[in-house]
């Protein structure tokens, strides 16, 4: 139980990358809370997961200040701290730069941006006032570390989570706190499936190419990460003991991109 007695909020939790970690961090012994938009959904979620004692359920729109401050004092109201973050909520819309939406821009910066620094501005709060560490992990991307077409926003928005991350890491390091970026490659969620007939309309080929020549072609086995591939991950930054692994980030995507 590598997690055991820990609390643990993970955002987007209600489907995908989310709730794969919500479901490795309950069976490594911690509590979790489900943070999602709907909360008949969070709370489905919970349930699924385990229940009272092990899960609990609350909508959140991480892009609110309102909404994630409600959140997290429901969450420290149910489990009395909180001991990780999994800054997970994201969005994907794509676009080439000339026809981008500029709402459509800046919602998809709250979501992945302002909503990672309004999470954890509120944990270590918590975090700082329990005074025994933590452990802050954000869903970057192979975008954090590369580029690709049609997706200036969501690769602008990675790439700045590794300098949230890195900021993070050296305040919270008094306090015992760790920060941590998983850059996951392609993983088959409902977001990329999603992407795959956008980007087959874009660039005027079939879905199978969109899969084998575009988003699997520098992988050394033609492979999708998994959502468990991710979930390890996760359980990995959020047991480490000290601060020798913080301000780090780890790519997740079958040898796509590699350093």
């Amino acid at each position: 139980m590598l997690l055991a007695g820990k609390v643990a909020v993970v955002t987007g939790a209600a489907s995908g990358i989310g709730k794969e970690i919500a479901k490795a961090y309950i069976a490594e012994g911690a509590k979790v809370v489900i943070a999602d938009l709907d909360l008949a959904k969070s709370e489905a979620t919970a349930a699924e997961l385990g229940g009272k004692g092990k899960a609990f359920g609350v909508a959140m729109d991480v892009s609110s200040e309102q909404q994630v401050e409600a959140g997290m004092a429901k969450a420290i109201a149910e489990f009395g701290r909180i001991d990780i973050l999994v800054s997970n909520a994201g969005i994907q819309t794509v676009s080439p730069i000339v026809d981008f939406p500029f709402d459509k821009w800046k919602q998809m910066l709250a979501i992945h941006l302002d909503g990672a620094f309004l999470t954890t501005r509120a944990v270590l709060r918590q975090m700082y006032k329990q005074g025994d560490g933590g452990s802050i992990i954000y869903m970057g991307s192979v975008h954090s570390k590369a580029a690709s077409a049609l997706k200036a926003p969501y690769v602008t928005a990675k790439h700045g989570l590794l300098g949230l991350a890195r900021v993070v890491a050296k305040e919270g390091a008094a306090h015992k706190v760790r920060a941590n970026v998983i850059c996951p490659g392609f993983v088959r969620t409902p977001l990329v499936d999603k992407q795959i007939p956008e980007q087959a309309k874009e660039f005027g080929i079939s879905e199978e190419d969109v899969v084998k020549k575009i988003m699997l072609k520098d992988t050394v086995d033609g492979e999708f990460t998994t959502v468990q591939d991710v979930a390890e991950a996760a359980v990995f930054f959020a047991s480490f003991k000290s601060n020798a692994l913080t301000g780090q980030s780890l790519i997740v995507s079958h040898g796509w991109a590699m350093e």
